[in-house]
Protein backbone atom coordinates (compact mmCIF):
# COMPACT_ATOMS: atom_id res chain seq x y z
CA UNK A 1 0.00 0.00 0.00
CA UNK A 2 2.90 2.21 0.61
CA UNK A 3 3.87 4.63 3.41
CA UNK A 4 1.15 6.75 5.16
CA UNK A 5 1.75 9.97 5.20
CA UNK A 6 -1.81 11.33 6.26
CA UNK A 7 -5.37 10.89 6.46
CA UNK A 8 -8.23 11.86 3.97
CA UNK A 9 -11.60 13.00 6.23
CA UNK A 10 -14.35 12.84 4.09
CA UNK A 11 -17.76 14.05 5.22
CA UNK A 12 -21.13 12.52 3.70
CA UNK A 13 -22.90 15.36 3.89
CA UNK A 14 -26.45 14.15 2.04
CA UNK A 15 -28.64 13.29 -0.85
CA UNK A 16 -31.30 14.58 -2.98
CA UNK A 17 -33.93 13.11 -5.37
CA UNK A 18 -32.17 9.65 -4.94
CA UNK A 19 -33.92 6.89 -7.28
CA UNK A 20 -36.38 4.63 -5.80
CA UNK A 21 -35.25 1.21 -5.62
CA UNK A 22 -38.02 -0.50 -3.55
CA UNK A 23 -41.48 -0.05 -3.45
CA UNK A 24 -41.97 3.52 -2.64
CA UNK A 25 -38.65 4.56 -1.14
CA UNK A 26 -34.71 3.43 -0.66
CA UNK A 27 -32.24 2.33 1.76
CA UNK A 28 -29.00 4.75 0.68
CA UNK A 29 -25.65 4.34 2.22
CA UNK A 30 -22.10 5.79 0.65
CA UNK A 31 -19.05 3.60 -0.08
CA UNK A 32 -15.88 5.20 -0.55
CA UNK A 33 -13.24 2.86 -1.66
CA UNK A 34 -9.57 4.33 -2.08
CA UNK A 35 -6.97 1.68 -2.88
CA UNK A 36 -7.87 -1.70 -0.91
CA UNK A 37 -9.54 0.54 2.09
CA UNK A 38 -13.12 0.62 1.74
CA UNK A 39 -15.77 2.92 4.26
CA UNK A 40 -19.54 2.79 4.32
CA UNK A 41 -21.79 5.33 5.53
CA UNK A 42 -24.85 4.05 8.16
CA UNK A 43 -27.70 2.67 5.97
CA UNK A 44 -30.41 5.73 6.14
CA UNK A 45 -34.03 3.37 6.13
CA UNK A 46 -36.61 4.60 4.52
CA UNK A 47 -35.61 7.92 2.39
CA UNK A 48 -34.64 9.61 -1.11
CA UNK A 49 -33.17 12.40 0.67
CA UNK A 50 -30.86 11.58 3.61
CA UNK A 51 -28.84 13.12 5.91
CA UNK A 52 -25.80 11.32 6.90
CA UNK A 53 -23.19 14.45 8.17
CA UNK A 54 -21.17 11.32 8.91
CA UNK A 55 -17.42 11.62 8.83
CA UNK A 56 -15.05 8.88 6.99
CA UNK A 57 -11.47 8.09 7.63
CA UNK A 58 -8.99 6.91 5.32
CA UNK A 59 -5.28 6.65 4.98
CA UNK A 60 -3.36 8.11 2.37
CA UNK A 61 0.10 7.39 0.73
CA UNK A 62 2.25 9.11 -1.31
CA UNK A 63 0.03 8.35 -4.47
CA UNK A 64 -3.30 8.39 -3.00
CA UNK A 65 -5.09 7.81 -6.76
CA UNK A 66 -8.43 8.03 -6.72
CA UNK A 67 -11.28 8.24 -4.29
CA UNK A 68 -14.27 6.11 -5.77
CA UNK A 69 -17.34 6.95 -4.74
CA UNK A 70 -20.91 5.00 -4.27
CA UNK A 71 -24.36 5.03 -2.97
CA UNK A 72 -26.23 2.01 -2.84
CA UNK A 73 -29.66 0.84 -1.74
CA UNK A 74 -29.58 -1.62 1.20
CA UNK A 75 -31.61 -4.76 0.31
CA UNK A 76 -32.26 -7.70 2.97
CA UNK A 77 -33.26 -10.56 1.14
CA UNK A 78 -31.10 -9.79 -1.57
CA UNK A 79 -27.85 -8.26 -3.05
CA UNK A 80 -28.16 -4.46 -2.59
CA UNK A 81 -28.74 -2.35 -5.68
CA UNK A 82 -26.09 0.44 -7.32
CA UNK A 83 -27.80 3.64 -7.15
CA UNK A 84 -24.96 6.06 -8.66
CA UNK A 85 -20.81 6.34 -9.04
CA UNK A 86 -18.67 8.82 -8.45
CA UNK A 87 -14.80 9.34 -8.98
CA UNK A 88 -12.49 12.03 -7.95
CA UNK A 89 -8.84 12.32 -8.83
CA UNK A 90 -6.91 12.92 -5.26
CA UNK A 91 -3.78 14.21 -6.92
CA UNK A 92 -4.30 17.89 -6.56
CA UNK A 93 -5.39 17.73 -2.81
CA UNK A 94 -2.40 15.85 -2.31
CA UNK A 95 -0.29 18.27 -4.40
CA UNK A 96 -2.25 21.01 -2.11
CA UNK A 97 -1.08 18.99 1.46
CA UNK A 98 2.61 18.52 0.47
CA UNK A 99 2.29 22.80 -0.33
CA UNK A 100 0.83 23.46 2.97
CA UNK A 101 3.80 24.25 4.89
CA UNK A 102 4.44 27.60 2.52
CA UNK A 103 0.41 28.46 3.20
CA UNK A 104 0.35 31.51 5.26
CA UNK A 105 -3.18 31.50 6.45
CA UNK A 106 -4.31 33.21 9.45
CA UNK A 107 -6.16 31.10 12.16
CA UNK A 108 -9.89 31.28 11.28
CA UNK A 109 -9.34 32.19 7.54
CA UNK A 110 -9.74 30.18 4.27
CA UNK A 111 -7.08 30.65 2.12
CA UNK A 112 -7.42 29.07 -2.14
CA UNK A 113 -4.93 27.18 -3.62
CA UNK A 114 -5.88 25.79 -6.36
CA UNK A 115 -9.09 25.59 -8.53
CA UNK A 116 -10.39 22.33 -10.36
CA UNK A 117 -12.69 22.13 -13.08
CA UNK A 118 -15.20 19.06 -13.99
CA UNK A 119 -12.75 16.77 -16.59
CA UNK A 120 -12.41 13.26 -17.27
CA UNK A 121 -10.61 12.94 -13.60
CA UNK A 122 -13.76 13.66 -11.64
CA UNK A 123 -17.16 13.87 -11.58
CA UNK A 124 -17.90 17.57 -10.45
CA UNK A 125 -20.74 19.16 -11.37
CA UNK A 126 -19.10 22.46 -11.26
CA UNK A 127 -15.25 23.98 -10.34
CA UNK A 128 -14.48 23.30 -6.71
CA UNK A 129 -11.76 24.89 -4.74
CA UNK A 130 -8.94 23.40 -2.83
CA UNK A 131 -8.35 25.67 0.12
CA UNK A 132 -6.33 26.05 3.50
CA UNK A 133 -8.78 26.55 6.23
CA UNK A 134 -7.76 25.90 9.56
CA UNK A 135 -4.48 24.40 8.78
CA UNK A 136 -6.35 21.82 6.91
CA UNK A 137 -6.36 21.35 3.58
CA UNK A 138 -9.92 21.14 2.33
CA UNK A 139 -11.70 20.20 -0.98
CA UNK A 140 -15.59 20.35 -1.02
CA UNK A 141 -17.10 18.78 -3.81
Amino acid sequence: MGEKVGVLKVTAVQGKQLVIQDFRTSDPYVVLKMGNQVVKTKVINSCLYPVWNEELSMNVTQSPGVLNIEVFDKDWFKSDDKMGTAHLNLQQIAAAARMKQVIKARPGESTKIRTILPDSDNCLVRESYVSCVNGEIVQDV
